[in-house]
């Protein structure tokens, strides 16, 4: 079972890496496109808007892959030096915290999503549920990796923790 966790959590952020660098991809060119209009032609009026949305779609897929990665921000400096034991349980009730708030983000993401749900992009007449449903996919992803850091934990493996880079 912990090889397929840790094959799940490996699959999503082998996922997300190239929709995040398609994302940037896009996003460059749809700014580059308004800018060469807007200065040698008439602006193309949907590319504020295409790249409203990419930028809202990059953010929180982008949050996603950093907390899959075990690159948020953590200040871990007091439960470090904890002894074993005590530091087991601080990081459990830490991801039992995280839990509760991904999945409150989720539930108010999934309601806000159909609350925006008649209404309309001006430029593009794309329903507004697709761009604000990235905000309960990315708390729904985000709380799957939750649990299996609280498996993991709980297994007595070490959960994904913050990367100590050298800068």
């Amino acid at each position: 079972m912990m090889g397929a966790l840790e094959r799940l959590d490996q699959g999503i952020g082998a996922i997300l890496r190239p929709v995040i660098f398609a994302g940037m991809i896009a996003l460059v060119g749809v700014i580059t496109l308004q800018i060469v209009s807007r200065v040698v032609f008439t602006s193309v009026a949907w590319t504020e808007e295409v790249a409203r949305f990419l930028l809202i779609w990059i953010t929180f897929l982008g949050a996603t892959l950093a907390f899959q990665q075990g690159r948020h921000i953590a200040v871990s400096m007091l439960r470090d030096r904890l002894p074993p034991a005590p530091r087991r349980i601080v990081t459990g009730a830490g991801c039992l915290v995280v839990i509760a708030f991904l999945v409150t983000l989720a539930v108010i993401g999934w309601q806000y999503s159909n609350m925006q749900s008649f209404q309309k992009s001006p430029s593009l007449r794309l329903s507004m549920t697709w761009v604000y449903l990235v905000m309960p996919f990315s708390a729904l992803v985000m709380t799957v990796l939750s649990v299996i850091d609280l498996i993991n934990l709980l297994a007595g493996r070490d959960p994904r923790g913050p990367v100590s880079e050298d800068i």
